[in-house]
């Protein structure tokens, strides 16, 4: 009796730990991936010129990437396996191979880059060269750059329309922005804008492009095809990260002077409500259906999610001493915040709000991106 008593005890055993070993595996596994597929963090390191590469399947750094001084602005490429990124201080951009980190190609581009952008095809990069003020356009293919234009000056990034006709240029120094031919950098028009543009946001339809002002605090809505101003949006202080939603029906400024979320309704091109978040609300995030906003806040040392559709706070989540760039996986199953302190890659699981590891990346992480393949 005793012995089928040890019998059944170890049978229950086992099956606690397979079904505890099975959730565990999807806690840790987004839904949506398939076996064979691969779904990596690549992180910028602006303290130590290196890019982290951390497996989010594993939930651990595989690799270190030295690319150069400052890495900024790391975009996932949308067709092929590749990472592309600029090299702030050494004035050039960068791909990585994502599969096996390999340095494919750097190209220079000029003094003081800080973003580029891929055409809808996936065929070319654009980057804006601060301190050169230029703008050129590179083939992904190839990595050879294939047009150069001169800008304002400063020109702070360059961004495609999503038809990928034109790219805009938000000239800080000149407060203007410049609007160029995607296929021939031919500059189609110059307008004049409110003080220091350095974001900008582009309608989905490509009607209006918005441009944040960091000079005089205000966002400025320009139409992109009659190329004119159309207004100056005041705001209660310097803008910091945009985010439009998915539809271009509300475009999200954080504000982390007053301390909150300016929501500006775009069909109206009026601000129509702001929210208190925190300390100093910097980057931020969306679900595919911006139905959750989560915004980093690198004073009160956590992420806090909005449910949109009823304005209402959850409880924010704590990530380390000074939280920045912050992504969601294609699933939207992990949000990714990185600590600009302590050099930490906070994985959190979104449907409980919960951290579910920090992971060291490196010194100063920056900038992040996230690619499946």
């Amino acid at each position: 009796m005793a012995r089928r008593l040890n019998y059944r005890l170890l049978i229950t055993a086992v099956l606690i730990l397979a079904l505890s070993g099975i959730e565990i595996a999807r806690e840790r596994r987004p839904s949506f991936l398939r076996p064979g597929l691969r779904l990596y963090a690549f992180v910028g390191n602006a303290g130590d010129g290196t890019v982290s590469v951390v497996d989010l399947i594993r939930v651990s750094k595989i690799a270190t990437i030295p690319v150069g001084p400052s890495p900024s602005g790391l975009r996932a490429h949308p067709k092929f396996n590749q990472v592309w990124g600029v090299s702030t201080e050494g004035g050039y951009a960068f791909a990585i191979d994502s599969a096996n980190g390999q340095i494919l190609a750097r190209i220079p581009v000029g003094q003081s880059p800080f973003a580029l952008d891929f055409s809808p095809d996936g065929n070319r990069v654009y980057v804006a060269a601060s301190g050169s003020s230029t703008l050129v356009a590179i083939d992904c293919r190839t990595g050879q750059i294939v047009g150069r234009a001169r800008t304002g000056k400063r020109p702070w990034l360059a961004r495609v329309t999503p038809d990928g006709k034109q790219i805009v240029v938000p000239n800080r120094d000149d407060s203007t922005v410049e609007i160029f031919d995607a296929m021939t950098l031919a500059s189609l028009a110059t307008i004049a804008v409110a003080s220091h543009p350095e974001q900008v946001a582009i309608m989905p339809d490509n009607s209006v492009a918005f441009v944040s002002a960091t000079g005089s605090n205000e966002v400025s809505a320009v139409d992109l095809k009659r190329r004119v101003l159309v207004a100056n949006l005041q705001l209660a202080g310097a803008p910091a990260a945009m985010l439009l939603k998915p539809d271009g029906g509300e475009l999200y400024v954080n504000v982390p002077t007053s301390h909150g979320l300016e929501i500006v309704d775009t069909w109206r091109t009026e601000i129509s409500e702001s929210m208190v978040l925190g300390s100093a609300p910097t980057d931020g995030t969306m679900t595919s259906d911006a139905s959750l906003v989560y915004v980093t806040d690198a004073a009160a040392n956590g992420v806090t999610p909005i449910e949109m559709a009823t304005r209402h706070l959850l409880t924010q989540i704590p990530t380390g001493t000074h939280p920045g760039p912050c992504a969601l996986d294609p699933s939207g199953d992990l949000l990714l915040v990185a600590d600009e302190d302590s050099g930490d890659l906070a994985v959190i699981r979104v449907r409980t709000q919960s951290i579910i590891t920090m992971i060291p990346v490196g010194t100063r992480p920056t900038s992040l991106t996230i690619k499946l393949f």
